[in-house]
């Protein structure tokens, strides 16, 4: 599954460390994109949105930090708004996201993965 699989990837963050490395012990070496370096726009978090099934961006969303609330994002109901927030401001991108199939999946637990891979 090589090049198949897609990780927006923190290398600070340990869940997404833990997720790449998990992925490589499955024998899948994924494109590892370095997401707070190289955002992903409007359409590309819209495409990850539904192919985690989420109809609420927030779901996707890091509200601990601190932009989220200096955006004051907790008073945003507009799911336009937040995903506009989240192409500007990619530390607000939860991680790791990791895309294969079509669908996508949180790492948050790391195992979570494990599903997306195993899926037929």
């Amino acid at each position: 599954m090589s090049g198949e699989a897609i990780i927006w990837h923190n290398p600070r963050c340990s869940k997404s460390r833990r997720t790449l490395d998990l992925l490589r012990e499955e024998g899948v070496e994924p494109t590892v994109r370095l997401y707070l370096s190289d955002a992903p726009d409007e359409r590309e978090i819209r495409s990850v949105l539904a192919a985690l099934g989420l109809d609420d961006p927030r779901a996707l969303m890091r509200t601990c930090e601190p932009v989220y609330r200096e955006e004051g994002l907790d008073e945003v109901s507009d799911p336009d708004a937040l995903v506009d927030a989240m192409a500007r401001h990619p530390i607000l991108i939860e991680r790791p996201v990791v895309i294969a199939r079509g669908r996508a999946v949180i790492g948050r637990p790391p195992e979570a993965v494990l599903a997306l891979l195993r899926a037929q």
